[in-house]
């Protein structure tokens, strides 16, 4: 498992609830939904291609769930 950074983030409860509504609908943890949105967004912005996750795949999250869509 790679190495991971862990950082405090302070959110208004409303943006919460809303994360936590994607998480629970994904089944992904709260933390697996927020890497897995930043990780889409860097992507987005930086013009890769595939929604690429920690293990290099691009069918699922960091924990290995598939991504429903």
């Amino acid at each position: 498992m790679p190495e991971k950074k862990s950082i405090l983030l302070r959110i208004p409860v409303e943006l919460w609830e809303q994360l936590n509504r994607l998480a629970q609908d994904d089944l992904r943890s709260m933390n697996a939904q927020i890497e897995y949105m930043l990780r889409d967004a860097v992507r987005r912005r930086m013009g890769g291609g595939g929604a690429a996750t920690a293990e290099g795949r691009s069918d699922g999250d960091s924990q290995g769930r598939i991504k429903r869509g």
